[in-house]
C-alpha cells in the first residue's frame, strides 16, 4: 500500500514498538462495509500522540460512519489516501487538509490573493516573484503576476500575448528567455495552425514553440523555434533544461498518440529529437516538467495504475544516461502540466477543484522533496 510505503521512505518515519498499529488498522478494515471505506483506510501512524487502547479503537469504528477523520486524528492516525480527484473525505473534510507525511494540494495562489479559475502551466521567474500562466476564457491567454510582501498583484495579459491562441509557458532556469506555444501563423500572413490532439484534428488549435528574451526589465518579441522542433502543427508542452535542451510533446506519426521529445541544445540550434523512453509508443506521455540538471522529470500520463481516461503525475529519474521507470507519485493524485518551482522545492500542476463546486481546472501545489524521497534511490 503507497502509505506504508511513504512510511518507511517519507521524510517522518513511524517508530513501531508494539502490536497496537496492526491491530488498529486490522480492525478498521473489518469496520468498512465497502471499497470506498477500505480506502480510506490507508493509514499512516504518526508519533505525535500515544496510540489509541483497544476501547479507543473499538469506540473508533462504533462511530466510523459520523467523524472518524476527528477521532482517527486523535488516536494518531492520520488518512492520507482518497476516493476522488478532488481530495475529500467521503463526510466533506478535504484531504489537503491533511498535512503529514507528504502535504497534500493546496490552491496556488490561497483564493484570498487571487480567485482564479481556468488556469494552468504556471512558469516562474528564479527569483520566485514573476509567474506566467495559461488562463482561458473567451480567449486563451498568457498572463502574468508579480508577488510583493508576499501578495499575488491581479494577473494582467504577458506583454508579448493577447492576441493569438497562446499556452503552455515554460521558463529558462536562468531567467533569460521563456517558451510558449502558440497558434498564431508560422510566417507573416499565413493562417492559424491546426492541431492534433484528443484523438483527432483541432482546427485553429496548433501549436508550435516560440521564445520571447527577457530585455532589461521587459521582454522581446516571439521567435518561433526552427523546423527541426516545429515540424510539424501539433508541437505542444515545453520544458527547458538547465543547458538549453528542449522538451515537448507531439503525436506519433503512426499511433498518433502523444509523446515526449527531447531535442539536444547545440550551438545556436538543435539536433534531431529523440523520443524519450518512458513516452513510447505502449506509454504516452505529455506535459513534462524537467529538473534544470536533468536528474528527474515529472509528466502526465495514462498508465497503470491510472484508470481509464484518468492522468495521473509520474517521476522518473535519470540513471547511467537512462530514465528509470516511470513511478505514479500517488495513485490519487490527478493533474496535468506539471511545473516544477525555480528551487525545485515545490511541484505545480493543474486539476479541476471539484471540492470547491468548480468544476474548472486550477493550479495546485504540493511540496516536491518528499515525493522525490519517496520515490527516488
Amino acid at each position: 500500500m503507497a502509505s506504508l510505503r511513504y512510511a518507511a521512505r517519507g521524510a517522518e518515519k513511524p517508530v513501531i514498538i508494539h502490536w497496537t498499529p496492526f491491530v488498529t488498522f486490522f480492525l478498521l478494515l473489518q469496520s468498512c462495509s465497502s471499497i470506498v471505506e477500505r480506502q480510506y483506510a490507508g493509514l499512516m501512524m504518526r508519533t505525535a500522540s500515544p496510540w489509541p487502547t483497544k476501547s479507543e479503537v473499538h469506540m473508533a469504528i462504533r462511530k466510523w460512519k459520523m467523524d472518524v477523520p476527528t477521532l482517527m486524528r486523535n488516536a494518531g492516525i492520520v488518512l492520507i489516501l482518497g476516493a476522488s480527484p478532488a481530495w475529500a473525505f467521503a463526510q466533506g473534510e478535504p484531504l489537503r487538509s491533511v498535512t503529514k507525511p507528504l502535504s497534500a494540494p493546496k490552491l496556488f495562489p490561497p483564493e484570498t490573493q487571487w480567485p482564479g479559475g481556468d488556469d494552468s502551466a504556471p512558469a516562474f521567474t528564479p527569483d520566485g516573484n514573476t509567474v506566467f500562466f495559461t488562463h482561458r476564457d473567451e480567449a486563451i491567454t498568457i498572463m502574468m503576476a508579480t508577488r510583493h510582501e508576499g501578495a499575488w498583484s491581479k494577473p494582467q495579459v504577458a506583454p508579448f500575448s493577447g492576441r493569438w491562441r497562446d499556452i503552455e509557458p515554460a521558463m529558462a532556469p536562468d531567467g533569460s528567455y521563456l517558451v510558449f506555444v502558440s497558434n498564431r501563423p508560422a510566417k507573416p500572413g499565413g493562417a492559424l495552425l491546426d492541431g492534433y490532439f484528443g484523438g483527432k484534428v483541432q482546427s485553429g488549435k496548433g501549436g508550435n514553440i516560440w521564445r520571447v528574451d527577457r530585455r532589461g526589465d521587459g521582454w522581446g518579441e516571439p521567435q518561433r523555434l526552427p523546423d527541426i522542433i516545429n515540424s510539424n502543427s501539433a508541437i505542444y508542452s515545453p520544458a527547458v533544461a538547465g543547458d538549453g535542451s528542449i522538451y515537448f510533446n507531439q503525436p506519433d506519426p503512426v499511433t498518433k498518440k502523444s509523446h515526449i521529445y527531447r531535442a539536444q541544445a547545440k550551438g545556436d540550434g538543435f539536433e534531431k529529437p529523440v523520443a524519450l523512453s518512458i513516452s513510447d509508443g505502449t506509454h504516452p506521455g505529455y506535459d513534462v516538467a524537467v529538473a534544470p540538471d536533468e536528474s528527474f522529470l515529472v509528466f502526465s500520463a495514462n498508465r497503470e495504475p491510472a484508470a481509464k481516461n484518468q492522468a495521473l503525475l509520474f517521476i522518473a529519474f535519470a540513471k547511467d544516461g537512462q530514465w528509470s521507470e516511470p513511478q505514479a507519485l500517488d495513485p490519487h493524485l490527478e493533474g496535468i502540466e506539471a511545473r516544477l518551482s525555480p528551487d525545485l522545492t515545490t511541484l505545480y500542476f493543474e486539476a479541476d477543484d471539484i471540492a470547491k463546486g468548480n468544476a474548472h481546472g486550477r493550479i495546485f501545489q504540493v511540496p516536491l522533496k518528499a515525493y522525490v524521497s519517496a520515490h527516488g534511490d
